[in-house]
């Protein structure tokens, strides 16, 4: 077993973390920064203007890329479970 292995593994499963994070929270980011742009033209300080549309639209996020997040997460163990042989031997 050499750490090289270890490190592309740990590579691996950092950017699969980053990549279905960032598909949940950008859409939520830009909802926010539309929703804090209207709030600053129009004054209106109300939180829940801003909160409400992150909520959704997060969640929103998750219903429609939920089956491509389970994906990708499905083909990344069982890619671990095919290396557990080249790592163990």
């Amino acid at each position: 077993m050499e750490p090289e292995v270890f490190v592309d593994i740990l590579s691996d499963a950092l950017f699969v973390v980053i990549k279905l994070v960032s598909a949940i929270v950008v859409p939520g980011l830009l909802i926010g920064l539309v929703v804090a742009v209207f709030q600053a033209a129009t004054s209106i300080n109300e939180q829940t203007l801003s909160f409400l549309p992150r909520l959704i639209i997060t969640i929103l996020a998750l219903i429609i890329g939920g089956h491509w997040i389970t994906q990708i997460l499905m083909d990344y163990f069982q890619g671990l479970i095919m290396q557990i042989p080249e790592i163990a031997g």
